[in-house]
């Protein structure tokens, strides 16, 4: 039995990764979706000083208070700074890592480094608080501003993903238009150490490619 710490991307909450819960739990796995403080029903913990290493310790606490010492941890687009945050401060607790068309940071990165510029400019489309950023008008009715300072704030690690047991990478081919993520699939599928896969899926791989994900995410976690 594996145990899954799902951690969705920007504007969104656990409810994001509904389905892929219920085919881990179907196949005896332990899923936890998160919600990050600030997002979703945690919506009335935003404020100016929510940002990175907030949502960071929001998902260390959670493995602390559960007493989880081999998460496999998942992270969707914004997730995968979050996620790499977690794995850099508690590896003692972390088996393994999904970036689900997400950011992949090295030290010293932030979100606002990594994206393009069209992406900045939806950072800086910024809701009445003036702290956070509006969803855009196709994301799910449910999605909620994000913290405008966990975009911002760069990443501090002390170690690099080598350690862990396997690094997963799984990118959406089907956005339209460019992705701004293909020069982070490009660059991990010439790694050795790293496993890729390419869903023909737009960016909501959860919603879009269920099934296909559900596999790889269960190949993932088989002993090797």
């Amino acid at each position: 039995m594996a145990t899954f710490v799902l951690v969705p991307g920007m504007c969104h909450g656990g409810w994001t990764y509904e389905p892929l819960t219920e085919g881990l739990r179907l196949h005896g796995h332990r899923a936890y979706p998160l919600t990050l403080t600030g997002l979703g029903e945690r919506g009335h913990l935003l404020n100016a000083g929510v940002n990175l290493e907030t949502h960071v310790q929001d998902v260390v606490g959670m493995l602390e208070a559960e007493e989880i010492e081999d998460a496999v941890l998942v992270g969707h687009s914004y997730g995968g700074m979050v996620i790499t945050g977690v794995a850099d401060r508690v590896p003692e607790r972390v088996d393994s890592l999904a970036y689900l068309d997400a950011v992949v940071p090295r030290h010293g990165d932030s979100c606002w480094t990594l994206v393009s510029d069209q992406e900045r400019e939806w950072y800086l489309d910024v809701a009445e608080t003036g702290y956070s950023v509006r969803p855009l008008p196709f994301f799910d009715s449910r999605a909620t501003p994000h913290p405008l300072a966990s975009l911002l704030q760069s990443i501090r690690l002390t170690g690099d993903l080598a350690r862990f047991r396997r690094r997963d990478y799984v990118y959406a081919a089907g956005w339209d238009g460019q992705s701004p993520f293909t020069p982070i699939y490009q660059r991990l599928r010439d790694d050795p150490l790293w496993t890729t896969h390419a869903l023909d899926s737009r960016h909501n791989l959860m919603r879009d490619a269920p099934e296909d994900l559900l596999k790889i995410l269960l190949e993932a976690v088989q002993p090797g």
